[in-house]
C-alpha cells in the first residue's frame, strides 16, 4: 500500500512541476514576471499597460506564446496579432480576457473577452456583451 501512494505522489509531483504553459505572465504598466527558473523574475517588455483584467499563455516549455488585456492580443514578440485589435474586452472587468487551450489541438486557443455595461466609460465599446476569438499558432510563422 505504501509503494502504491508513494507511486502516486511522485507521478502528481512529477506532472505539477512539469507544466509550464503558466512561467510567463504580463500585467500593467508594461511590466510581467517569468518564473521559469522558480524565482521570478521581473520582466519590463510587456505591452499591457491595464491596472486589471489580463492574461499570457506559454508552451509546454515555458516559451510566451502571447498575452491579451480583452482589447488587443500581442504574440510572443510584443506585436499585435494579426485581426488583435477592437476585441471588446474591458481591463477593468476583473478577466477582461482569459486563454483556454483547445482539447483537441495544441496550436489552437480560445481568448474570452467581456466588455462593460458601465455607462459613462469612454474608450470602451459599451454592452460590449461576452466574446471569444480563435487563436491559430500554425499562422504567420508560428506567431498565431
Amino acid at each position: 500500500m505504501r509503494k502504491i501512494f508513494f507511486l502516486l505522489f511522485v507521478s502528481i509531483i512529477g506532472t505539477t512541476f512539469s507544466q509550464n504553459e503558466a512561467n510567463i505572465w504580463y500585467f500593467g504598466n508594461n511590466a510581467g514576471l517569468d518564473f521559469s527558473n522558480g524565482d521570478p523574475t521581473p520582466l519590463n517588455n510587456g505591452q499591457l499597460s491595464t491596472v486589471e483584467g489580463c492574461s499570457s499563455f506559454s508552451d509546454s516549455n515555458g516559451d510566451l506564446l502571447f498575452y491579451s488585456d480583452g482589447i488587443t492580443v500581442y504574440n510572443k514578440n510584443h506585436v499585435v496579432m494579426q485581426n488583435g485589435n477592437n476585441l471588446g474586452g474591458n481591463p477593468s472587468s476583473s478577466q477582461s480576457g482569459l486563454i483556454v487551450p483547445s482539447p483537441g489541438d495544441p496550436n489552437i486557443f480560445y481568448l474570452f473577452t467581456v466588455g462593460t455595461n458601465a455607462v459613462g466609460q469612454t474608450g470602451y465599446p459599451q454592452n460590449a456583451g461576452f466574446k471569444y476569438y480563435t487563436i491559430d499558432m500554425t499562422t504567420n510563422g508560428g506567431l498565431g
